[in-house]
């Protein structure tokens, strides 16, 4: 298993790391203390959850969304709602920051204007993972997923469009952008575990923003 680190290109730059697959390196970093408070904003309305799997078992990684939908998981299987489950209430609005940065990425990567309806937000502590999977919940697969890293250094995993495809391992850092789409936007990925020093704004944690086109 090969491991493609991130760190020496110079922020701003676009790297091609697979056909469909980009990567802007410390794109966010900008944004940092912005989203840092968006964050923690949005999760004082939709707090932190553990989702259970329809097998039953308990996802180590923390979740909440905002936007017109959330991502949720339960017995009864994978998909969006307009509302929060614990509370019955509507996902909170998508911040301002989170557009800004989204046009930022549109702007620097050339796959936009993104008009995505909803942010899956999870938090990895020392003991998260996330097993390899597909983002196939949506209702249009067209639409590319853009993931922004937050916090301490992760283990990305890329695979391809079959679970039993090699696996690569991509060092991404804090403020780190992964766009993924067309040809690569069924591929298997996942997040091994964190590695590297503490964060000024996120500690021993690291926060990851899914965007996404569900409905």
């Amino acid at each position: 298993m090969s491991t493609l680190s991130l760190f020496n290109p110079v922020p701003g730059h676009v790297l091609t790391l697979d056909t469909g697959l980009i990567a802007l390196p410390g794109l966010a970093l900008p944004y940092a203390a912005d989203l840092a408070q968006a964050v923690q904003e949005l999760v004082h309305s939709a707090p932190w959850r553990h989702m259970q799997v329809p097998s039953g078992h308990r996802m180590s990684a923390a979740q909440s969304s905002c936007g017109d939908l959330g991502w949720i998981s339960d017995e009864h299987g994978y998909r969006y709602s307009p509302t929060d489950p614990q509370s019955g209430l509507a996902w909170p609005a998508m911040p301002v920051v989170f557009k800004d940065l989204l046009a930022r990425i549109a702007q620097e990567s050339g796959q936009g204007p993104f008009q995505p309806d909803t942010c899956l937000i999870n938090y990895y502590d020392e003991q998260a993972h996330m097993s390899l999977h597909q983002d196939r919940n949506e209702r249009d697969l067209q639409h590319p997923i853009v993931s922004v890293s937050l916090g301490r250094e992760a283990l990305f995993l890329w695979g391809g469009a079959k679970r039993s495809d090699p696996v690569r391992t991509l060092r991404l850092r804090d403020g780190d952008v992964l766009v993924w789409w067309g040809p690569s936007r069924m591929n298997f990925h996942g997040v091994r575990r964190l590695e590297g020093p503490a964060h000024p704004l996120w500690g021993s944690g690291r926060v990851n923003l899914t965007f996404r086109k569900a409905g």
